[in-house]
């Protein structure tokens, strides 16, 4: 009995699969055409609507934006209206200083990717103006508006609204500081600005950091506009004064600007990078704090290899979280930290032991 009612049930859903099928085959192309929008009205029900005046608002996961933009909403700037800088000329760098300070991994990001871009960015900034008013600094009354008006493009695109304390930056980074010049032709009288030019036009990011060709010119040019001084600082045999050095290093900013308004701004904005890569990569930037806990479960020989490890891995993963480094700079720190073990009577290899390796030392590992 069972078997016939699931025969005649089978039968009747063939009967009427054919009757649908048969009917949709007899349906005009406009009644097809009228069921597909109201399908879509159906599914269209579910999206965001979004007015012909308004901008898209990301919508996840269908209609989010790029990963590779941050998720940010421009806002206009307020800007001072005292400022000559031309930001429309430069859009394209601001963009990508706003995206490399990105708010929310402006403090990691720092040493390696947001400084230095930020830093380069003021000094194209400074010497593309400079092709108009033929100086190569801001004056003091500018500096500080230009400075808040820098802020306030970059923070409107989503950079971090701390950016003068986490990259140290200041109005004096804008004006000629302690260097005496700043006039473009007095600067140009002064240095071999065709063999500066041929040097540091293009360069190689690795054979630069390693010739030095490039860094020779700007140092030798910027020596001899430093000794242009009306109060000329004296050295005493091999020894310089800091005052010296500091105004060799604010010269160092002024041949970057001149270098920097030469070429276009993407292309400084390499040359720069560059040259900031290879003293990057100089120094360890971490900080090493307190190491008597490490001390204690890893020195006398290591009694216990796991607290000793635990020690290493709680030690390593603080200076972890500190800020991203280079593989070079890991290498630099991994050594630095190696002979700040040493002062604690720390003789057995704790790398190898508790298998530490160079990734260990940033987040990026």
């Amino acid at each position: 009995m069972s078997a016939g009612v699931s025969l005649l049930t089978m039968l009747f859903l063939e009967l009427f699969m054919l009757f649908a099928c048969f009917h949709e085959c007899l349906s005009s192309p406009v009644d097809q055409l009228k069921s597909y929008i109201l399908t879509q009205r159906g599914a269209d029900a579910f999206l965001p609507e979004i007015t012909p005046s308004a901008a898209p608002q990301p919508f996840l996961p269908l209609l989010a934006p790029s990963p590779l933009s941050p998720f940010t909403n421009s806002t206009i700037p307020k800007l001072s209206g005292l400022c000559m800088l031309n930001f429309t000329a430069s859009q394209s760098l601001m963009t990508m200083t706003s995206t490399d300070c990105w708010a929310a991994f402006a403090p990691l990001l720092a040493n390696v990717i947001c400084c230095p871009q930020l830093h380069a960015t003021l000094v194209i900034l400074v010497g593309q103006l400079s092709k108009e008013t033929g100086v190569l600094a801001l004056n003091r009354t500018l500096a500080k508006p230009c400075l808040s008006d820098i802020e306030q493009v970059l923070e409107g695109q989503g950079a971090s609204d701390d950016l003068k304390q986490v990259c140290l930056i200041h109005p004096s980074n804008l004006t000629e500081a302690s260097c005496p010049v700043k006039d473009v032709d007095e600067f140009e009288n002064t240095v071999n600005s065709s063999e500066l030019l041929a040097s540091c036009e293009k360069i190689d990011p690795v054979k630069e950091c390693c010739d030095q060709v490039c860094q020779g010119a700007i140092s030798d040019a910027a020596t001899r506009i430093a000794l242009k001084s009306s109060d000329p600082l004296s050295m005493d045999g091999t020894h310089v004064l800091p005052e010296y050095s500091t105004r060799v290093n604010d010269c160092k900013t002024v041949v970057l600007r001149w270098l920097a308004s030469k070429l276009n701004p993407y292309r400084a904005k390499e040359v720069l990078r560059g040259l900031t890569n290879c003293n990057v990569n100089k120094v360890c930037p971490l900080v090493f704090p307190n190491m008597r806990h490490v001390a204690n479960s890893c020195g006398n020989g290591i009694s216990s290899q796991t607290a000793c490890c635990d020690a290493m891995d709680s030690y390593v993963s603080h200076l972890q979280k500190q800020t991203l480094i280079t593989n070079l700079q890991a290498l630099d720190c991994a050594t630095a930290l190696g002979l700040k073990l040493q002062t604690y009577n720390i003789t057995k290899n704790v790398y190898s032991l508790c298998h530490i390796s160079l990734k260990d030392f940033s987040l990026q590992g």
